[in-house]
């Protein structure tokens, strides 16, 4: 039986393998797990020998197929989780995070999907991220960062890439949620700021917002 912390290491390696081309550091695991770098060495040496990564001392860490599967089933389960919570119990965007990482260790295959059949097979969580099928497959949708859309671009929010709770809580306050159409109306060339066309009214969003919202063209 695989641990709740093997799990959440899994989870981390998955993440930080997507923008690594060669094997995760262990220094990289250390920081996203927020733990030393020692301890990183060591659950990493104990994932491989169950068979989940392959590890070589300097080279990295790379998640085998069957420590991909167990990785994207935890991702499933964390992001069916956020549906529920957001769509069934009234949860907002920002407080679902902290209670799907409790949910998500639960074993129940059955359960889980149940779950999504009861959901009605959502493909993306309340923050636009994919969800695994069953299979541990995922289906990327085409999206691009709002810092790159040219002026007069009409698009629509599809998905956040900061995730932390001070960055929804600002994009509440601004009325900007998953499906709001974004129309880019000006982009300043000293500090690449956008004027946004929001619900009928003008907007003026800094870059480092802008490079944290997908979207997709209207």
């Amino acid at each position: 039986m695989i641990s709740h912390a093997e799990e959440n290491y899994l989870k981390a390696i998955y993440h930080l393998s997507q923008s690594e081309e060669n094997g995760v550091s262990t220094n990289a695991i250390a920081n996203r797990m927020e733990t030393k770098a020692s301890s990183a060495t060591e659950m990493v040496k104990k994932l491989s020998e169950k068979g989940y990564i392959d590890y070589q001392k300097y080279q990295g860490a790379t998640l085998t197929q069957k420590g991909i599967l167990a990785a994207t089933m935890v991702i499933r389960k964390h992001r069916l989780w956020e549906v529920f919570l957001v769509e069934k119990l009234n949860f907002s965007w920002d407080e679902v995070h902290d209670v799907a990482e409790e949910l998500e260790h639960i074993k129940s295959e059955k359960l889980i999907n149940k779950l999504d059949a009861f959901l009605e097979f959502p493909t993306e969580d309340p923050h636009g991220d994919p969800i695994p099928n069953a299979e541990g497959k995922i289906v990327e949708s085409a999206k691009m960062l709002l810092a790159e859309m040219n002026v007069g671009t009409l698009c629509i929010c599809v998905g956040v890439k900061d995730t932390s709770v001070e960055f929804l809580q600002y994009l509440d306050r601004q009325k900007i949620a998953l499906g709001t159409p974004l129309k880019i109306i000006n982009k300043e060339s000293f500090d690449h700021s956008l004027t946004l066309e929001i619900h009928k009214k003008e907007l003026i969003i800094s870059e480092m917002v802008a490079k944290n919202i997908f979207v997709k063209k209207a």
